[in-house]
Order: structure tokens, then sequence, then C-alpha cells
């Protein structure tokens, strides 16, 4: 595995919601560090951290490789979703330590976009580690 190739299954689990696609790309003991402060270690927690992205939809992600290795790679990656529950937007709000926009009961859910870089390190054809800084924000209405 590559850089290029992790990125379009990177893309295909995420659009496609699928946390069996995701684990699949990490070594049995992978990391994937979605945020510098947590990580998710293995196939189940990877899979368990992936599930939350069964409460989005239309998912839509681009990606352009900006460096790449034999046994790594970095990506800058872009994202857009629409949010599909108020658990979701829960979520979102906090974990993106930004302001949280005013919203009512009833009142529609966000789409919202994600912004980011990724790097990720190979071991065996799989990914071993992976490392995420991104920011998220509503999309204006």
């Amino acid at each position: 595995m590559d850089i290029e190739q992790f990125m379009r299954g990177y893309k295909a689990a995420w659009e496609q919601r699928d946390e069996s696609m995701f684990a699949a790309l990490f070594a049995a003991d992978g990391e994937y560090h979605n945020t510098p402060f947590a990580v998710q270690l293995g196939h189940a927690q990877l899979a368990e951290y992936w599930r939350r992205v069964k409460l989005q939809e239309d998912v839509q992600l681009t990606y352009e490789v900006l460096a790449a290795s034999p046994s790594g790679g970095i990506a800058h990656w872009h994202v857009t979703y629409q949010v599909a529950s108020d658990e979701l937007f829960q979520i979102w709000a906090q974990s993106t330590g930004t302001h949280l926009f005013s919203r009512e009961p009833g009142d529609p859910l966000p789409r919202m976009v994600l912004d980011g870089v990724l790097k990720a390190e190979f071991d065996g054809g799989l990914c071993k580690r992976c490392f995420l800084w991104w920011h998220s924000m509503p999309l204006a209405p």
C-alpha cells in the first residue's frame, strides 16, 4: 500500500460509511490518531470509531497527495456531509473546540465541511499509523 492507495480506500470507506472497509486499511495493531490527543488501536477500536460516519449523509471527499515515499505519505483532504442526526451534531459540537452556532430544536441540521491533513505510515502492505490534523465548521445556509 502507498499513500495514493490508502487515500482511495479512505475516501471509499468514508463516502460509503463502511467501518469494515476503513479497518481493513490498517494492520491488526494499526493506530488512527483522529486528533493529536486521541488514538484508536486495532481493528475493533477503528471500526467502533468509524461507525459515527453512519450519522452522516451525502458524504463527498476529495484529496491531494502532498508527499509520498515507499513507507508513507502526506495528503490534504476535504470533506462535506449532511449531518443526519442530533446525536452527530452534539458529537461535532463537543469535539471541535469552536463556537456552536445557535440552533433551536427542530431547526434543520447543518451541512458540515472538514478540512485537514493526514500523515500515514505503512508496513507490510497496510497502514501502521495514521495521524490527522483537521478542523470543521457548518457551511453557511
